[in-house]
């Protein structure tokens, strides 16, 4: 668990042993059942969370109560509601366990401390920040300027790694198809 936290946040800066056991020992250790809810929509989002072994999806429901997942999180991947973090207010979506998920947290209160003593922290998280809404304005780009089959082999394409663990109505959902295009635009491929 440790080495794993560990490379992550290198990734970006490096921190020394000591000061990764800081960070740690300000981490909770919790384990969710599959379809377990991370955060409830109306929750105020307390935590930052990091994945250890495990997936997770975001999600919403429109005012028509048709559900959108905006966004998964696998292994190493870090996932919170930002707004609802940040600004104390509740959630308007939800962080659901797809499968048995393993993660750490980290309050905003600890953050916060833990930014005043190692500073390099909080130029982790603006790097890790900064790469989220690369990617969000990414999606946003392949929904404005793609057709539906060409989103779906772009996510399989782009996340191999865990597209065969998402149920498929999920993944439709995430695209904003239907599950039955879905179907036939995998059938069409397999063809």
């Amino acid at each position: 668990m440790k080495d794993q936290i560990k490379k992550n946040l290198n990734k970006y800066v490096d921190f020394t042993d000591a000061e990764i056991e800081l960070i740690v020992s300000k981490m909770a250790f919790k384990t969710y059942q599959r379809k377990e809810f991370i955060i409830s929509e109306g929750q105020v989002c307390k935590h930052k969370f990091f994945i250890l072994d495990g997936l997770v999806r975001s999600f919403y429901f429109d005012e028509k109560g048709k559900e959108k997942i905006i966004q998964f999180a696998l292994e190493n991947w870090w996932i919170s509601n930002m707004e609802s973090f940040v600004l104390e207010t509740p959630s308007t979506t939800a962080i659901q366990a797809i499968e048995k998920t393993t993660l750490l947290s980290i309050s905003k209160n600890d953050l916060e401390q833990l930014y005043n003593k190692i500073p390099k922290l909080e130029r982790f998280f603006r790097m890790l920040t900064e790469n989220m809404l690369i990617a969000i304005q990414r999606r946003s780009d392949f929904y404005l300027q793609m057709k539906s089959k060409d989103l779906y082999q772009q996510f399989v394409k782009l996340h191999a790694d865990f597209a065969q663990r998402i149920p498929q109505y999920m993944i439709a959902s995430y695209l904003e198809i239907t599950p039955e295009y879905l179907s036939e635009l995998r059938k069409n491929q397999s063809d």
